[in-house]
This record gives C-alpha cells, sequence and structure tokens, in this order.
C-alpha cells in the first residue's frame, strides 16, 4: 500500500468521525477538505489522527502525562510517537517540506502528497517518490484552501482533484499543537540528514515532547511548538552500524549545539525579524537524543531537557 493509500485510510476514518472529533468536512473543486483547527474547534484526539496522517500511518501517536520542572503544580501532557519505518514515515511523509505559496495563501504542507509532488531535494537521497491514485496532504496555515490552492496541489501531485485530501490546521489550535509537537523523531532525522549521516542505519525510532498550552494567536503558538521541540523533545533511535560514527554525528545532533540556543523560539524569531532563514538551521534539533545500537549493545546520549525555557514559553505569558 502506498503512502498516500495509508494516509488516505486516516483521513476517511477523520472525515467519517467529524462530529465526535471537532472537525468540519468540505467539497472544493471536488476535493475533501477537513477543517481540523482554523473556523472548526479540533480536538486532541483530531491532533493524533492529523499526525498518524502525517506519518502516512506508520506509527503510532498517543498522548500521556507529564511534568515540567518548576511547574510540578501544571500537568503537562506528551505527545508520544513510535516509528518503525523511519525514513518512510518522517522524512517521505510527515517532515513539512512543501512551501505552498500561491497569491495571499501561504501553507507548510505535509504528508505523503509531498511524495507524489516528489520535487524536493531530499527525495533524491531517499527514494520514496510516488505516482498514487489519490493524494492526502496536512496544511499547517490560518486560512482554508480555495479552488486555486486545489488546482494547484492536484496538478502537481498529478491526481484528478476529486481523488485530492487536504486537512488544514492553524498552529494556534488543539489539533495544530498535537500535530507539530509529534514531530520529535522527525526532527531528530531532518537534523541527521542535514549532517549527512546514513538514514538506513536508523531501524526504530521513539520519541515525546511536552504538548504546549494553545498560545491566542499563530505566532506564539509557533513559538510554543518550537520550544516543545528544540528544547523539551527526547527521542531514542535504534540503529546499526559502527560506534565511532554515533559519538561524532551525536555531539552535533541536539539543539544545544546551536549558536541560537538558550532563549524561547520567539524571543529568537523576534530578533531575527520574524525571517526563519536567519536562524542557525542547526537550531532545529531534539533537546536530547539517545542512539542504541542493535548490533553493538551500546548506547550514547546527546543533550538535555532545558525546563527553563519551557516554562517561560508555556507560561510566562
Amino acid at each position: 500500500m502506498s503512502l498516500n493509500d495509508r494516509a488516505k485510510v486516516v483521513a476517511d476514518d477523520l472525515t467519517a468521525r467529524a462530529g465526535e472529533l471537532g472537525v468540519s468536512c468540505h467539497f472544493v473543486s471536488g476535493a475533501t477538505v477537513i477543517d481540523a483547527g482554523i473556523d472548526a474547534r479540533g480536538s486532541l484526539s483530531a491532533g493524533v489522527m492529523v499526525a498518524r496522517t502525517c506519518l502516512a500511518d506508520l506509527g503510532h501517536v498517543s498522548i500521556g502525562a507529564g511534568h515540567i520542572d518548576g511547574a510540578e503544580q501544571i500537568a503537562v501532557p506528551q505527545v508520544v510517537v513510535r516509528i518503525d519505518q523511519p525514513v518512510a514515515a518522517c522524512m517521505a511523509s510527515q517532515y513539512a517540506g512543501w512551501q505552498i505559496s500561491i497569491d495571499k495563501y501561504f501553507a507548510m504542507g505535509s504528508g505523503p502528497m509531498r511524495a507524489a509532488y516528489g520535487k524536493e531535494d531530499l527525495y533524491n537521497d531517499i527514494g520514496l517518490r510516488e505516482e498514487p491514485n489519490c493524494a492526502v496532504g496536512v496544511l499547517e496555515t490560518s486560512e482554508l484552501p480555495g479552488a486555486d490552492v486545489i488546482g494547484y496541489l492536484s496538478d502537481r501531485c498529478r491526481v484528478d482533484p476529486h481523488t485530492l485530501t487536504l486537512i488544514a490546521a492553524r498552529t494556534a489550535s488543539i489539533t495544530g499543537g498535537v500535530q507539530v509537537t509529534a514531530r520529535s523523531v522527525e526532527t531528530a532525522l531532518h537534523k541527521l540528514h542535514e549532517l549527512k549521516f546514513d538514514l538506513t542505519r536508523i531501524v526504530a525510532g521513539f520519541g515525546h515532547a511536552p504538548l504546549p498550552p494553545v498560545a491566542g494567536d499563530d505566532i506564539r503558538a509557533i513559538g510554543r511548538t518550537n520550544d516543545a521541540v528544540l528544547y523539551g523533545a527526547q527521542v531514542v533511535l535504534h540503529v546499526t552500524g559502527d560506534d565511532e560514527s554515533l559519538q561524532n554525528v551525536g555531539a552535533c545532533l541536539p539543539s544545544s549545539t546551536s549558536k541560537d540556543y538558550g532563549r524561547p523560539f520567539a524571543a529568537i524569531f523576534s530578533g531575527y525579524d520574524h525571517d526563519f532563514y536567519k536562524i542557525d538551521p542547526m537550531l532545529f534539533s531534539p533537546a536530547a537524543v539517545c542512539f542504541h545500537n542493535v548490533e553493538t549493545g551500546r548506547t550514547f546520549a546527546f543533550g538535555r531537557v532545558n525546563h527553563e525555557v519551557l516554562r517561560a514559553s508555556f507560561f510566562d505569558g
């Protein structure tokens, strides 16, 4: 079953349970558009299903209990993911690598529709391009897509609009918060790819990150969800191969290795005049990563959770 076919099973279930999950469904130029957090309220359960859609349902996503040191009186949910096909699930599908800009409309596109489009350089390295019968994507955006967006995406994915399914949610929503925070393992793999690590050595991944409170606007929500991963995500990767390379790459892997590390993301973003491309790309990493070498039996751990920044980001305004 293709990545897009797998994701469509989850998206169809989300549609069938729309009322229960706090989402609404629309048809735009024949395409199915699911509002999971723009005008619709969304829900924690919808967020889990959207995260599963992003992963082409190649991972398990759940929400568990957690806390932040110094704020023990506040229960902080943890978004937990476990993945047994990490390259396909995280890199070919979940990674938000498609910037969709059409006139005044903007969205970050993720999900397996990216594999149908296949124009990102990433696919030259990992393969996994698709020519599917349907396309499924998730849009991190502040507005629902119109007919022009449907036409653009169906053309780029080479599918009929009637076989295109899009799920849209803003970052400042319950659903959006969950699906972004579910990117702990994906963020680790993306950083490793940037560091030229052989991703085929990664055979399984596990991660969790604290779910931030929904912010009052998307800019603050982007700050909090980034902080959840950069300062709060802990990832375990089961890998093969030699130990020396794990020690070498691990020393460069956690977010704390970046020159921009140490302040809430909103402050960093503001300091660069809200220009993502001025931020040190090495910042975009989990707070802590652990390698378990399944061939040698050795474990290597790098980084740590920064509870101070998490408290400031989540609860100080």
